[in-house]
């Protein structure tokens, strides 16, 4: 059986995006202290005028919209690190190319948890998946 895998290319490239996404929220500056005073600007129809019409919802949004998507892209990042493939360790005849197997479902490779991740980020539809 071949424990040495290698790096599946459409995992690699959801890692590196969810891991861009992580370190740019990270650098961006919180709109928790900026949508306080916004809120005192709120009109009678519940729009702050300015050029771009920001609604109540829009500024709660913007208030808490760095802190989850912290949380979300960390949540992505420990999903696909669970869910990776291994080495079914089945009889093949192409041993180029063995049966796969998630780690932490056991479903065939990619499992339904890996491409609902890859759906919601796009990835792989450039690879023909």
């Amino acid at each position: 059986m071949n424990t040495e895998l290698p790096e599946d290319p459409q995992r690699r490239r959801l890692r590196e995006r969810l891991e861009v996404i992580q370190i740019r929220t990270d650098k961006a500056s919180s709109w928790r202290d900026a949508v306080r005073p916004l809120r005192f600007l709120l009109n009678r129809e519940g729009f702050v005028p300015i050029k771009t019409r920001l609604a109540s919802t829009d500024l709660d949004f913007l208030e808490a919209s760095r802190d989850d998507l912290l949380a979300f892209s960390e949540l992505s990042l420990r999903l696909i690190d669970l869910h990776q493939p291994r080495d079914a360790g089945g009889i093949t005849s192409d041993t180029a190319h063995p049966i796969l197997r998630c780690r932490s479902c056991m479903w065939r490779w990619p499992c339904p948890t890996f491409r609902a991740i890859t759906e919601a980020f796009s990835i792989g539809h450039d690879m023909g998946s």
